[in-house]
C-alpha cells in the first residue's frame, strides 16, 4: 500500500502528436549553382530506384560536402577536380564536434560514400570531362562487435512491461513482440501494412527492406496471438481515420520510425535496462539467441534481410556460450580433468596450470 502522499509513478503512454509540416527557413545555398546538380542528381536516384530514405542520407552528405566548397569559394562544377576532394577528406579527418570528439571512421564514410556516385554520375552526364572521385580511397570501416546484447530475462522484462490492459499498452506489447520475434528494422516495422501479415502461415512480407529489397519472415505464435488481440481490440479504438498501416500512434496516425524506436526505449526504462541502443537490440538479441539455440547462420542472414553474409557473421562472435561450454569441455587445463571421485583439487589443478 502507498504510503500517505506517496506519488506513484505510472505507465500512462506518451503522448506522440502527429507531425505537422516543418517550418521553411532561409537555405544559405539556395543561390548557390552547385545546388542545381544536386537536385538534378537526386531526381535521377530517384527515377532509378533509389529509395526516398536513400536518396535524402545522400542529400545530407552532399549538401554538406557543397556547404563546404561553397565557404572556400568554389562555385563551378569544374573546379571540383582531386585536389579539392582530397581537401574535404582531410577535413573531415580533423575536424572536430562541439563536444570536441572527431567524426568516426563511419561518419568519415558515410560523408564521402555519396560523392562517389555524385561525381561519377556528373562525368556521365557531361557535366565534367572525367570524374575526379575515381581514384578517392575511402577509409576502411572497422568491424565492430555489437556494444551489448540482451539477455532471454532482460527481453521478457522489456516485454512484460507493456501494461496490456489499455488499448496503447497492448497495441506497444504487440510492438515489442514483433520486433523480437522477426527481427524486423524500425522502418520495416513502420511500413508494416495489414495486408502484409499472413496469420493463416505465419508470415510477414517486409517490402523495400533495406536496399530496397522485399523479403518473407517467419513470426512466432506468441507474437501472432499479441498481434491478434491488438487487431481486434485496440486498433480500432486507435484508429483516426481509415488506413492500412499496421501499427497507429496514440493519435491513430501510421506509425513512423521514430515512434517504434521511441516505444523501445521507453519500456527498456521501465524494465531497468540502461544499455545503449533501442530497436536495434531487439534485433541483435533476436539474431543471438536463435544462433546460441542451434540456428544456421545462413537462415538468419535471410532473416535479416543481409545481402552480405559477412554482415551476419558478426553474430557468431557475438554468440559466446556455444564457445564457452565448448571450451569447458574440450580445453585440457579445466580443473574438472583428471577430478578424482568427484572432488576438485583447486591446488593441483592450479600447479598443472
Amino acid at each position: 500500500m502507498p504510503r500517505q502522499g506517496q506519488r506513484l509513478k505510472t505507465r500512462r503512454p506518451a503522448p506522440n502528436k502527429p507531425r505537422g509540416p516543418s517550418k521553411r527557413s532561409h537555405d544559405p545555398l539556395a543561390q548557390h549553382p552547385l545546388l542545381a546538380y544536386l537536385e538534378a542528381h537526386s531526381e535521377w536516384m530517384l527515377v532509378t530506384g533509389y529509395s526516398a530514405y536513400g536518396v535524402n542520407t545522400r542529400r545530407v552528405a552532399l549538401r554538406r560536402f557543397i556547404a563546404w566548397v561553397a565557404d572556400r569559394g568554389i562555385e563551378r562544377v569544374a573546379d571540383l577536380t582531386k585536389p579539392v576532394l582530397e581537401r574535404y577528406q582531410r577535413h573531415l579527418f580533423y575536424y572536430r564536434k562541439p563536444d570536441g570528439k572527431p567524426l568516426t571512421i563511419g561518419s568519415q564514410h558515410a560523408c564521402l560514400a555519396p560523392l562517389k556516385t555524385f561525381f561519377r554520375w556528373l562525368a556521365r552526364e557531361n557535366h565534367l570531362l572525367y570524374n575526379p572521385a575515381s581514384e578517392l580511397e575511402l577509409p576502411r570501416l572497422p568491424k565492430h562487435l555489437p556494444r551489448s546484447i540482451l539477455s532471454v530475462p532482460e527481453v521478457e522484462a522489456i516485454l512484460a512491461a507493456a501494461d496490456h490492459t489499455n488499448p496503447q499498452g497492448l497495441r506497444d506489447r504487440a510492438l515489442l513482440e514483433t520486433l523480437y520475434s522477426t527481427g524486423l528494422r524500425r522502418g520495416e516495422v513502420a511500413r508494416l501494412a495489414l495486408y502484409d501479415l499472413d496469420a493463416t502461415r505465419r508470415l510477414l512480407f517486409v517490402r523495400e527492406g533495406k536496399g530496397g529489397r522485399d523479403r518473407v519472415v517467419p513470426i512466432g505464435e506468441r507474437a501472432l496471438a499479441w498481434l491478434d488481440r491488438y487487431l481486434l481490440e485496440s486498433r480500432p479504438l486507435l484508429l483516426a481515420h481509415p488506413h492500412d498501416i499496421l501499427f497507429v500512434t496514440d493519435y491513430g496516425e501510421p506509425a513512423h520510425p521514430e515512434f517504434v524506436a521511441g516505444k523501445v526505449k521507453r519500456y527498456m526504462q521501465f524494465a531497468g535496462v540502461t544499455k545503449p541502443g533501442a530497436t536495434h537490440l531487439l534485433r541483435h538479441a533476436m539474431a543471438t539467441h536463435m544462433l546460441e539455440a542451434g540456428a544456421d547462420v545462413r537462415v538468419l542472414q535471410v532473416l535479416l534481410g543481409h545481402a552480405d553474409l559477412n554482415t551476419t557473421q558478426i553474430y557468431t562472435h557475438v554468440s559466446i556460450e556455444h564457445l564457452r561450454a565448448i571450451h569447458d569441455a574440450t580445453h585440457p587445463a579445466r580443473l574438472a580433468r583428471g577430478r578424482p571421485e568427484g572432488k576438485t583439487d583447486l591446488k593441483a589443478g592450479m600447479t598443472e596450470a
